[in-house]
This record gives structure tokens, sequence and C-alpha cells, in this order.
């Protein structure tokens, strides 16, 4: 009797685990389709062509926060698992999130919604390269992780746009339904994936694990808030594009490589806590311009 339990309680932990597994999957691949069917391409393409702008958007994003990370696993005593968790939050960066903290934030959404698109799509060529230099000694295939976001992120990103310039109305019908799955499908695997993992999770509170990711999250955000320049609202746009970074290519990427191990339950975490943080620091971002815009418009004409 005792080993069928134990045999009753594997195969529902296999169900649930595959039910994290699709719904993981169907999360990032909706989240690429409801962005790309809802903005055009122009909208993607015209804020990029602040060419400084870019570039430090660039700089901010794959070289200072990717190093912030290997930093803090350097400083911070952490297991194997942990680190590579910092480590995939710090590296993936582009996340579909990023226009509605921007919206939250009063800040300048069509430069984020061009951001966005930049730096996710160098995301996916951006990991399998850096991934194996940041973690030597961690089995990790480049193509293996190349594979999986090129289908899973690029493709539907690339349909979306498809589809949007060559029929407008299908796009504007299917954004909002790609956007439901999509909500439903990240909580899904919230609920699904903190359930399985719940005993790790309780294990990572008072730990160090919990502060290098709030120093990860809160450094990255300081990073762009600095090289977002004097203009407010693309000051807040690059901070918080700059914070968020991709959970779904982290958990992708930690779902095919490091199952098994707590660097998914740790990345999970990572995802909590970036809403946690990000939602707050935006609606303070929102509040200070709105109260900086009422100053100026009470202000007497010169």
């Amino acid at each position: 009797p005792e080993a069928e339990a134990q045999e009753a309680r594997m195969t529902l932990n296999d169900f649930f685990s595959a039910i994290a597994g699709i719904s993981g999957l169907l999360f990032v691949v909706t989240s690429m389709l409801a962005m790309s069917l809802s903005l055009s391409a122009q909208q993607m393409t015209i804020p990029l062509k602040n060419v400084r702008l870019v570039l430090l958007a660039l700089l901010a994003n794959f070289v200072l926060v990717p190093l912030l990370a290997f930093a803090i696993t350097k400083v911070i005593p952490l297991d194997e698992s942990l680190q590579i968790g910092v480590i995939l939050l710090g590296t993936a960066a582009g996340a579909p999130f990023i226009p509605k903290l921007v919206q939250g934030a009063k800040g300048n959404v069509a430069y984020a919604v061009g951001l966005m698109f930049l730096i996710m799509v160098v995301t996916i060529f951006f990991l399998p390269i850096v991934l194996p230099l940041l973690l030597p000694g961690v089995e990790v295939n480049p193509w293996d992780i190349a594979k999986s976001l090129i289908v899973t992120m690029l493709i539907p990103l690339l349909i979306g746009m498809l589809i949007k310039s060559h029929s407008p109305d299908v796009a504007d019908h299917w954004a909002p339904v790609m956007n439901k799955i999509s909500s439903l499908s990240v909580l899904i695997l919230l609920v699904v994936g903190l359930g399985l993992n719940i005993s790790n999770i309780l294990s990572f509170i008072g730990t160090l694990g919990i502060g290098a990711m709030v120093l990860l999250i809160l450094g990255s955000l300081l990073i762009g808030l600095l090289f977002g320049g004097r203009d407010p609202g693309v000051r807040s746009a690059m901070g918080l594009s700059t914070a968020n970074r991709n959970g779904a290519a982290a958990l992708l990427v930690a779902t095919q490589n490091f199952s098994g191990t707590n660097t998914l339950p740790f990345v999970l975490i990572g995802v909590v806590l970036l809403l946690l943080i990000l939602l707050p620091i935006a609606k303070l971002l929102g509040a200070r311009s709105e109260a900086v815009a009422a100053d100026t418009a009470d202000a007497p004409a010169a």
C-alpha cells in the first residue's frame, strides 16, 4: 500500500509538472502573439531611431545588468542552483509586461514598446552565447537554448507581425484573445509551479537568495534610471524596461536545462518579486509625474 501511495503521488506530481510545462509554454507563445498582433511594425520601430538611447538601452540590459548578476553571485554566497537563477534573470531582458508598467508610471509608452521589442529579440540570440560564458562548469547546450527561444518567442513574434501587416482586422480580433490566454496561463503556471515547489520556496524565505534577487531587481532599476536621461517619460521607461527582466525566457531555459534543481522554483520566486517590487514603484513614479505636471500647470506664466 505504501508503494502504491508513493506511485500515486509521483503520478500526480508528473501530471502537475506537465500542466506547469504546458502553461509556461503557452504563456510565452501567447505573450509574443498578443504583443505583435496589437502593435504595428511602425509602432515598434519609430522610437528606435534615437540611436543614442538604443545604444544606452543595449549597454544597460546586455552588459551592465548581466555583470551585476554575475557580481551578486560572487559577493553573496549562494548554492549553484540559486546562482544560475540570478544569472538567468540577469541575462534575460525584454518582458512583455514592460508597456503596462510604463503606462502605470505615466512614462513614454511608445519608447517602451520599441525598446521591449528590440531587447526581446536581442535576448533570443544573446542568452545562448552568454550563458555558457557566465556559467562555467555548468552543462548548457547553446543550440538547445537558441532553438527553444526561436521557436517559442521569435517565430510567434514574426507570425503576429505578418498577420498585423496583412490582416489588421484579424489581428485586432485575436490580440485580446491571446492576451487573455497569456494572463490565464501565467496564473496557472504560478499557482501550479508554486504548489509543486512549495517546500523549496519556503526554504528560500529568510535566506540570502531572496536578498540577491531583490538586489538584482533594484540594481537593474537604478541602472536604467541613470541611463534614461533628463526626460522623465523616457527615464521611467528605461528604468522599468531594464528592471523588468524577461521571466518567460528565464523560466523556459530553467525548465528545459535545470529541471530537478532549485533553479526553477527560484526563478519563479524572482518573477513574483519582479511584480511585487516594480508595480508599486511604477505607481509611485506615475504619482510623481502627475504631481510635477500639476505643479507645472498651476505655475504662473512668466
